[in-house]
């Protein structure tokens, strides 16, 4: 079994804000790939089903941001699974908006849902890095992660998600290269 964890805040308020990518990516992987009803569980929303031939486990922590390890230990403690079977999908302010990189550990980069996840499990873990571009200025960063997509983007953004829930195959198969390529050229037509 895997668990994929997105990484938001919960609230209608915080919906469309870039910080939560993380759970935009995990409804639409759930819509697309027939995932079971929502359940509230591991301090979280979970929602259970298959990619091609893999057991998924879909994981909205609902304790925000600061808090998402809890839940994501939670989750892995309860399976009984090490860090190997977790995959984490979040905003990353380094990549340009819209593009999608896998990446296999590392630091947290100032993001307090990756640093409450290391925290509470360690660094060992893959994190599918969903590109929202830096504003500029750190002084900007808080406006810009938690401000709402604007209406010229919707279209980018949507494309984005949809390449994302419908490459899911490969990132479920541990084919991270794969994966990256085909998001990167459903995003290219």
């Amino acid at each position: 079994m895997q668990i994929w964890t997105g990484l938001g805040n919960p609230g209608p308020r915080y919906a469309m804000h870039r910080h939560n990518i993380g759970f935009m990516a995990i409804d639409v992987i759930a819509e697309m790939h027939g995932f079971g009803p929502v359940q509230k569980k591991f301090s979280g929303w979970v929602q259970e089903g298959r990619i091609g031939s893999h057991k998924v486990l879909l994981l909205k922590p609902a304790t925000f941001m600061n808090e998402s390890g809890r839940s994501v230990g939670e989750a892995l403690r309860f399976y009984k699974l090490g860090t190997d079977a977790l995959t984490v999908l979040h905003d990353e302010l380094d990549l340009a908006p819209f593009k999608v990189k896998v990446k296999e550990g590392g630091g947290h980069a100032g993001h307090n849902g990756l640093r409450s996840i290391d925290q509470h499990l360690g660094p060992d873990f893959r994190r599918v890095r969903i590109g929202i571009g830096h504003p500029g200025h750190k002084d900007r960063v808080t406006g810009h992660v938690l401000g709402n997509y604007a209406k010229g983007e919707q279209d980018d953004l949507v494309q984005m998600l949809g390449a994302i829930g419908a490459e899911a195959p490969w990132l479920a198969d541990g084919d991270n290269p794969r994966f990256m390529s085909e998001v990167s050229l459903r995003m290219q037509d």
